[in-house]
């Protein structure tokens, strides 16, 4: 004889109350980078923490699905905050096919992403520590300050010094997927990002990277190492080169269209 069991009140509003994953990430970012600052990694339990409550996720989970409009307007990336404080921030970065987020480090931060829809193309690199460098680690950057090197263009103007570095990895990500973790010290910080189809993707990051709050991001021009090659101070096998660039610190607005625009997916709670 079967057995039938009755709903009661208290299961319909269990069923009600159920927490909507993004408040779940919320709540695990609040326990979790509390008493953390620059350049503090979580331990970890909590990284797994982090990694648990983001790695089910998807575009629905935040309001966004393949169709709209932020992955039709090429080449214009939009960044969809869903929360900031002084010790994380969550958002979104939607791209429409064969955008790119330019090349970027973050320095002092702990990084988690997961990519929601779509698949992206990441390029990795690290510094070079060669020797002889200059003071601080800088190489030498002489023909970067010359107006007449054909390759470069007479109206190049540099920003920067640039300093050698090399690639560590390039690798492409579809969804479905885990959460990837980016650590403060981790040598491929240096990284770029390719949309190969509309996606987006979830990222966590703490301490936020903020101008305001003294924890900004640095942005690069790459180079390849022919290009620099009659620096002289640095020595690189024939066959070696390809994998080696010079970077030079830029300005964002110089390499980049990012828009920001209004979250509409489930809200969370904060208080």
């Amino acid at each position: 004889m079967p057995m039938w069991v009755r709903k009661t009140s208290a299961d319909r509003r269990y069923k009600e109350i159920k927490i909507p994953p993004v408040q779940v990430l919320y709540n695990t970012c609040k326990g979790v980078f509390e008493n953390f600052g620059p350049g503090i990694v979580p331990g970890p339990e909590n990284i797994e923490r982090l990694k648990a409550a983001m790695d089910g996720m998807t575009g629905a989970d935040v309001g966004l699905r393949p169709g709209m409009q932020f992955f039709r307007r090429f080449p214009v990336i939009t960044y969809i905050r869903i929360h900031e404080c002084d010790k994380f921030s969550i958002g979104l970065f939607c791209l429409p096919q064969s955008a790119v987020i330019p090349l970027h480090n973050h320095p002092e931060m702990t990084v988690l992403s997961k990519l929601l829809f779509g698949t992206i193309n990441v390029n990795s690199f690290e510094w070079v520590n060669a020797d002889p460098p200059n003071k601080g680690g800088i190489f030498s950057a002489v023909p970067l300050r010359g107006t007449n090197s054909p390759r470069l263009g007479s109206d190049f103007k540099p920003a920067g010094v640039p300093r050698l570095a090399k690639t560590k990895a390039e690798y492409e990500v579809s969804a479905p997927c885990k959460t990837s973790v980016l650590y403060p010290a981790d040598r491929g910080n240096l990284h770029t990002v390719r949309a190969l189809t509309p996606c987006a993707f979830l990222e966590v990051v703490a301490p936020p990277c903020s101008v305001s709050r003294g924890w900004p991001c640095t942005y690069y021009r790459k180079y390849h190492f022919s290009t620099l090659s009659a620096v002289g101070m640095i020595s690189v096998p024939e066959e070696q080169r390809p994998g080696y660039v010079w970077l030079q610190e830029t300005e964002k607005g110089d390499v980049s269209l990012v828009y920001k625009d209004e979250y509409t997916g489930p809200c969370i709670v904060t208080e």
